[in-house]
């Protein structure tokens, strides 16, 4: 195995592409442009508004938070609104498949390339999976509303804890005073594959076809959760909200109190993953100069309104110790006791089913369908470009012929995000998405940083509002919800001798499988993608010819549009 061209002295893993390159890969894509500002907002409302809102939003306000969980979205909503900002710009620059991991590449080099396309599989693929789970509750439940969850779906118990058959995870993570440990079920999740499957076929059909159908699951579930903060407000009692900021809680840092929201904000940044998929789509956007920036901030104003008005009527219906459930929001339903919307139906237990909340469990299928749908999608560009690069097999760029899609890469990432949701312990996961998620991010802005400072007269068609200054602070505020994810992995694994004397025991689980995921990571790229970088060959990927030199294939940004 001969080593790859080496230049740069010799600096090989921090080769760049050319901002002309990366220019001339948008204008010679394969793919169809075909996604308008109004498809583009609407495939990030679709993303965002999903198993945040439905799923996590009780359980932070219960565990950490309180009712200032209104607060959480704030702070994280505005770590995600300056990281916008920078996507914006780069992808005004950039236009093309690829999002951050691109940018990364032209601008700080092919090894924080890699690390960007692995930490976005974590936003994209094992989120996808995440979800999944979450969606296929939702089903079993609305199958339970007309009597036929407990014959589809009947109940399983294991390590003390119950599930539904055909709709749990083979492996689950079950906590316990050795720590936490990996449990057989017994079953596995068939529903949550099956609605990957779903996806997948879609996005094999066609984006356009895939953005009409999310177009109109992101009308539906808008119009359930305006729904329920029109009836919810009328039943919200104000001392619910006191206190607003719940005292610490000495015995578990995180817990509560100024240290619970920004804990919040950082597990609920979880719910925001999906506005970067926005990005990704630039190569399919017909104005992406114009049209990605409106997507990406238009989708996080809109989100971050809806999350706070849910969150506001949510705590103040229900005391937010009593929302530590994975159906928050049906919780809320419930206690209002909207006996006016009962309807007689004999396959219903007791014999009645209530309209309002059969419509939040609709809103809730629908909108983690439209999540599953834009996480898969943009999981399958980023491989695609990655694929292109050499640092990927070639499966993941192979466009199909009529429907000018990459729908081998798809069937392949369908299969393996299927996989994972049917038989991985994904609930231990979701902290792991939010850290990768963060760390991605301030790369982005780390990237407009660069960018402006060495070429300052590149044609940006939309800047960043305070320049170099708002990356700054995006890059803070990104590290800092990091941090915030990280820093209880570490306090798990290693307690100290007051928590140990409070009853905490070690559980290095989570913080185990972060380690691992970096040491495969870097196996993949040392054993695959240091060999086969195109890069690193001078091979022009657009044209698939060998250019005079990998120097010419790095070039010097803008400098070789002046070249030329």
């Amino acid at each position: 195995m001969s080593t790859p061209p080496v230049s740069g002295g010799g600096n090989r893993l921090f080769l760049k592409k050319s901002i002309a390159q990366i220019q001339k890969e948008a204008a010679k894509s394969e793919l169809k442009r075909s996604l308008g500002p109004i498809n583009l907002m609407s495939l990030g409302v679709g993303a965002i508004i999903g198993a945040g809102i439905f799923v996590l939003t009780g359980q932070v306000a219960a565990d950490y938070a309180g009712p200032a969980i209104m607060l959480s979205f704030v702070a994280a909503g505005i770590a995600c609104a300056l990281a916008g900002l920078c996507y914006a710009e780069l992808a005004s620059t950039m236009p093309v498949s690829g999002s951050a991991y691109t940018y990364a590449y032209g601008t700080l080099g092919e090894v924080f390339a890699w690390i960007m396309g692995w930490l976005l599989v974590l936003e994209y693929g094992i989120a996808a999976s995440t979800v999944a789970v979450g969606w296929s509750g939702y089903v079993v439940s609305i199958m339970g509303d007309f009597g036929l969850a407990d014959n589809l779906f009947p109940s399983l118990t294991y390590a003390g804890q119950e599930g539904a058959r055909w709709a749990t995870p083979m492996i689950e993570a079950v906590r316990g005073d050795g720590g936490t440990a990996l449990q057989a079920t017994g079953t596995f999740n068939l529903v949550a594959a099956i609605g990957i499957a779903a996806v997948c076929a879609l996005l094999v059909l066609g984006v356009s076809e895939s953005a009409n159908v999310n177009n109109i699951i992101v009308v539906i579930k808008i119009i359930v959760l305006l729904t329920f903060i029109a009836v919810g407000i009328t039943y919200v009692n104000p001392d619910n909200w006191v206190p607003f900021i719940p005292p610490a809680d000495p015995a578990e840092p995180g817990r509560y109190g100024v240290d619970g929201v920004f804990r919040g904000a950082a597990i609920i940044f979880f719910a925001y993953v999906g506005f970067e998929a926005v990005s990704t789509a630039a190569a399919e956007a017909k104005n992406p100069s114009r049209d990605v920036p409106i997507g990406i901030l238009g989708a996080l104003f809109i989100c971050t309104l809806i999350y706070m008005a849910v969150a506001a009527v949510m705590t103040g219906v229900v005391p937010y110790m009593e929302l530590s459930s994975p159906a928050p929001v049906a919780v809320a339903i419930d206690r209002m006791n909207l006996t006016w919307a009962d309807v007689p139906l004999a396959a219903a237990p007791g014999g009645e089913l209530n309209l309002i909340s059969f419509l939040i469990k609709i809103g809730a299928i629908t909108g983690l369908s439209s999540v599953m749908l834009v996480l898969c999608y943009g999981q399958t560009r980023i491989f695609y470009t990655m694929s292109r690069d050499g640092l990927l097999p070639k499966v993941f760029s192979q466009i199909h012929p009529k429907y000018r899609t990459p729908w081998m890469g798809t069937i392949v990432l369908g299969v393996l995000i299927a996989i994972a949701a049917a038989f991985l312990p994904i609930s231990l996961l979701g902290q792991l998405v939010s850290f990768g998620t963060a760390v991605a991010f301030s790369i982005v802005c780390l990237s407009v940083i660069y960018l402006r400072v060495k070429h300052p007269e590149l044609e940006r068609p939309f800047k960043v509002p305070g320049g170099i200054i708002t990356a700054c602070l995006g890059i803070a505020a990104c590290l800092f919800l990091a941090w915030n994810n990280f820093k209880p992995m570490v306090e798990q694994a290693f307690p100290t001798q007051e928590q140990i004397a409070n009853g905490a025991v070690s559980d290095p689980l989570t913080l185990q499988l972060l380690a691992g995921y970096a040491v495969i990571g870097a196996v993949i790229y040392a054993a695959y993608g240091f060999w086969h970088s195109k890069l690193a060959k001078g091979i022009d990927i657009t044209e698939e010819t060998t250019i005079n030199s990998p120097a010419d294939a790095m070039g010097r940004g803008v400098d070789n549009i002046k070249e030329d």
